[in-house]
């Protein structure tokens, strides 16, 4: 079973990329984040068409999660993380594929830090990291998957020297994904690959994606349940050099059925 995670930078935008790449690889399950788009103006009919079902929990002009299947239901189906009802950002949705429980997330970014926005992503990681211990024990296999914007390490991060300030690793960041991480779950990138330089994200100025300047920014955290399962990970990263692309490239983990 394939299952992908993938930060569109606009699903109505980007479409024609995300399904050629849905049409070339055929991912199982994937977790979209960034869609841009409030829940009318999703594209649930083209999706469709390419034989995936769909949830979402959109949000006008910014964010938006959602989780598309390409052959099992989606059920019970979560839309936001608990912990802040006045919490109107659409950074969070879960559901459950095949008895695996699959929560996607678009952690905020919080640039610029310090202030409000750092602010409001330390207490969204907070809240994170309190649903996720509520996961992390379940004999149900569970994944959380999706733009995590945070680094965890200096092998993250193209030249981490420039990146001291910056909310994706500053050291309360990096601190909060390893309190995250020491609940229990395995990062499965790192699992598989320990020591190998990965990206999954790559800006589009200075010719970043031809330099190779990435970060890993987008992650998935297996339960122990599902680590077992753990067969394979990579990063689909000729797709972030195709036309009208998002910065970011697909990531994707086989488990065994």
């Amino acid at each position: 079973m394939k299952i992908a995670t993938y930060n569109v930078n606009g699903v109505n935008g980007r479409l024609p990329v995300l399904l050629r790449w849905l049409e070339e690889e055929k991912p199982d399950v994937v977790c979209l984040q960034e869609l841009k788009a409030p829940d009318e103006k999703f594209p649930a009919t083209a999706i469709n068409d390419a034989g995936y079902q769909a949830a979402w929990h959109g949000q006008k002009s910014w964010n938006g999660v959602a989780i598309l299947s390409r052959k099992a239901k989606i059920e019970n189906v979560v839309l936001g993380l608990p912990g802040n009802p006045d919490d109107t950002h659409s950074r969070y949705i879960q559901a459950v594929i095949n008895d695996i429980i699959i929560g996607c997330l678009y952690l905020p970014n919080g640039n610029p830090a310090p202030g409000p926005k750092y602010d409001y992503k330390l207490r969204w990681f907070e809240r994170l990291n309190t649903h996720a211990q509520t996961l992390i024990n379940k004999k149900s296999p569970v994944l959380l998957t999706g733009d995590f914007n945070v680094m965890p390490e200096n092998i993250d991060v193209y030249k981490p020297e420039r990146w001291v300030d910056d909310a994706l690793f500053r050291p309360e960041t990096r601190a909060a994904f390893k309190k995250l991480v020491s609940q229990g779950w395995t990062d499965a990138i790192r699992k598989l690959y320990p020591e190998e330089k990965i990206y999954t994200f790559w800006d589009y100025f200075r010719n970043a994606y031809g330099r190779d300047a990435g970060l890993r920014i987008d992650h998935f955290l297996l339960n122990p349940t599902l680590a077992k399962r753990l067969i394979n990970a990579g990063v689909d990263k000729k797709v972030r050099g195709w036309e009208k692309t998002s910065d970011h490239a697909p990531v994707w983990i086989t488990i065994d059925e």
